[in-house]
């Protein structure tokens, strides 16, 4: 595609074109973008975003993909990757890390070093910035817990600090969520000093439970339902008998009804498709409307 060229020729960073998507999400969905980009920095990511906007060109931050559903089995646009972005620098009980740095990675090391707080997030396989924008969590804690602030380039492609009470952190959701025209480039995180050995006990505990109840043998990403007010998103799909259920190759798992997994070689249609059929199920016997955590591409 002849916009590809130009943006090679910007010398913006790694341009990756005619991109398999099954590389690049936790689906491993069958599917086309036409492009990556890797800015090398800042600079180079407002250089490309303003050529894309002058062009009237689409784009999309893309962390690890562990929480998307491409549509289309073309995605016609360009993805921005900030796999640049992985400076760490740790100041007493301060983290400032990057965008792109993996959150595993950073939970790990963190928890490792006898910091606690972030034991919570060693099994979301995202980068530091895709948590921030989906507020992950698990075991009744989220980022909002420990985001200090972060440093976003806002729609006017300036740097600003945004503090955690103007993230609005809520349950999945956040200030970037519904104001897309930000960009998280680093976070600064407020950790406290633990018991490096309870750390880890709490840790390994968590990962034996996961691999006792969830579907990690099988490409997915992670929960698809925000559970309802003092119910389980899983708990009301099993209810309604869609254990097993299966469209193509995309399939809700046997081992946990929150889980959609890949058998095969399911297509982001397949997937969309079995979450619909179980939101109408859910909406018919319970009349609850289940929200879907998981971010749809279109």
């Amino acid at each position: 595609m002849d916009f590809i060229s130009k943006i090679e020729n910007l010398n913006v960073g790694e341009v990756i074109s005619n991109v398999s998507l099954k590389k690049y999400t936790t689906y491993k969905i069958n599917g086309k973008a036409s492009c990556i980009v890797i800015p090398d920095d800042t600079n180079n990511l407002i250089k490309l975003i303003k050529y894309l906007r002058n062009n009237n060109i689409k784009y999309k931050i893309l962390g690890n993909g562990s929480n998307l559903i491409f549509e289309n089995p073309v995605y016609d646009s360009v993805l921005i990757k900030l796999d640049s972005f992985q400076n760490l620098d740790i100041c007493n009980n301060r983290v400032v890390v990057g965008a792109g740095y993996s959150l595993t990675k950073l939970a790990l090391r963190m928890s490792r070093a006898g910091f606690t707080g972030l034991e919570f997030a060693t099994g979301i396989p995202g980068t530091v910035g895709g948590a921030i924008f989906m507020n992950a969590g698990a075991y009744k804690s989220d980022m909002g817990y420990v985001v200090e602030s972060i440093k976003v380039l806002n729609p006017n492609l300036e740097e600003e600090i945004l503090t955690n009470k103007e993230l609005d952190f809520h349950y999945r959701t956040s200030f970037l969520q519904k104001n897309p025209g930000y960009i998280c480039l680093e976070a600064t995180l407020f950790l406290k000093k633990g018991d490096t050995k309870e750390i880890i006990e709490i840790i390994n505990e968590r990962k034996q439970r996961r691999i006792e109840t969830q579907p990690l043998e099988y490409p997915s990403a992670g929960s698809v339902f925000r559970n309802p007010p003092d119910d389980y998103a899983g708990r009301i799909i099993e209810s309604i008998g869609y254990k097993g259920m299966r469209v193509g190759d995309a399939k809700v798992s046997e081992k946990h009804a929150n889980f959609i997994i890949n058998c095969g070689n399911a297509t982001g249609k397949d997937i969309i498709t079995l979450i619909s059929e179980i939101q109408a199920k859910v909406k018919e016997k319970y009349n609850i409307e289940l929200k879907v955590e998981q971010e749809i591409v279109k």
